[in-house]
């Protein structure tokens, strides 16, 4: 899951950023991929405009060094060279010219992609401010941020937080606001989703939601299929929290963005978790999963909850559900067999395609209610 942000490189790169679709694209507004002159971390959509789009990338990565290069060798022997951007790093350390871009692309015409639609793409040098921020972003991984970066001009990135101060980026240390000429960057509006605006001078800046993942999910069980559930969801936008009694079940790889919990009582983490959150429970034990399942449905803030079983495991479980005085309607509520209808492989990882497939079906279905259904929907989803 966002690769772009989580890759450590120690070369120049380019941030690619979908800023604006007019009708059908690739990908969301939001979406990101990095740069550099031998890799790519993530992916714009693939195909022709991916492929372009890093081509340019690389046109600005080895332009900047010219520059640098034609820029050193103007400078007088012994003298300082010329005042530039020192913005980007090359391989060894020295400092690159930096710049951004925006560039639209016609799928179809241009490009030949059946989508058709139109692509404005953001093309960002990494340098020390913009470093700062992507830094920033890593340690508030699951809280809401927003980037704001310069596209016409002197570059320019900081990191706002959901009060609209710098937290990353220029000006974060106090030392100085975020103004350029004189002219104050523009504000953020924070309802909307990634998108173009321009300051009081005219010049264009990127304004790029990066919101912390919605959808929790509290795993318990760390045998075959809650190992493979983690791993196709390590790469999705959601944070998990794994439950097991058996510390040794847990593998020493894990996903960024999945937590474990070792404990001999897991009834614990159903009390602690957050409200709304999604319940996946297949421990190794049934008396486990009925203890697990009275706790998940006496909460009244149970987001989805799936239990892996049979129709006879569901049956016999509504009936001591509801012996134990659960209301009927959150009985109803348990989803028990788990996964998608027409699938019917036992492979453990056939069974997590087809139960993390219904996940994001529910996850999408919750997030565009709970936000309204508009830009901040759709990106808290897609991020």
């Amino acid at each position: 899951m966002n690769t772009w942000l989580t890759a450590r490189v120690s070369e120049p790169a380019v941030l690619v950023t979908v800023a604006i679709v007019e009708g059908s694209g690739p990908r969301e507004p939001g979406a990101k991929m990095l740069v550099t002159a031998h890799e790519q971390h993530d992916t714009i959509g693939g195909g022709h405009l991916e492929l372009c789009a890093v081509e340019l990338a690389r046109e600005m990565l080895k332009s900047a060094v010219s520059q640098r290069l034609a820029a050193d060798a103007l400078a007088p022997a012994g003298a300082a060279a010329p005042s530039r951007a020192p913005d980007v790093a090359d391989a060894d350390g020295a400092a690159l010219v930096a710049g951004s871009r925006l560039e639209r692309y016609a799928l179809g015409p241009t490009l030949g992609q059946c989508c058709g639609g139109v692509v404005h793409l953001a093309f960002e040098l990494v340098g020390p401010a913009l470093a700062a921020v992507l830094a920033g972003l890593r340690v508030r991984s699951r809280e809401d941020s927003w980037r704001l970066s310069a596209i016409d001009g002197p570059s320019t990135a900081v990191l706002l937080d959901a009060a609209g101060s710098i937290v990353a980026g220029d000006g974060s240390d106090g030392s100085a606001a975020c103004t350029r000429d004189g002219v104050a960057a523009p504000t953020v509006d924070r309802e909307r989703g990634t998108h173009v605006l321009r300051d009081a001078a005219g010049r264009r800046w990127l304004a790029d939601p990066c919101l912390a993942p919605r959808a929790h999910l509290v795993l318990f069980g760390a045998g075959h299929v809650g190992a493979a559930i983690v791993r196709l969801l390590g790469e999705l936008p959601c944070t998990v929290t794994w439950v097991d009694e058996r510390e040794d079940m847990f593998p020493a790889d894990l996903p960024a963005n999945v937590t474990t919990e070792a404990t001999d009582t897991p009834e614990a983490c159903v009390a602690s978790a957050p409200p709304d959150a999604s319940y996946l429970v297949m421990t190794h034990s049934h008396a486990l999963d009925q203890r697990l399942t009275q706790a998940i449905l006496e909460r009244k803030d149970t987001g989805w909850f799936g239990l892996i079983g049979s129709h006879t495991k569901r049956v016999q479980f509504e009936r001591r559900m509801a012996a134990r005085g659960i209301p009927q309607d959150r009985i109803d509520n348990m989803v028990c067999p788990i996964g998608l209808p027409g699938i019917s492989s036992k492979l453990p990882a056939a069974i997590a395609a087809s139960v993390c497939a219904q996940l994001l079906m529910v996850w999408e279905r919750q997030q565009i209610a709970a936000l309204g259904g508009g830009a901040s929907a759709r990106l808290a989803i897609a991020s």
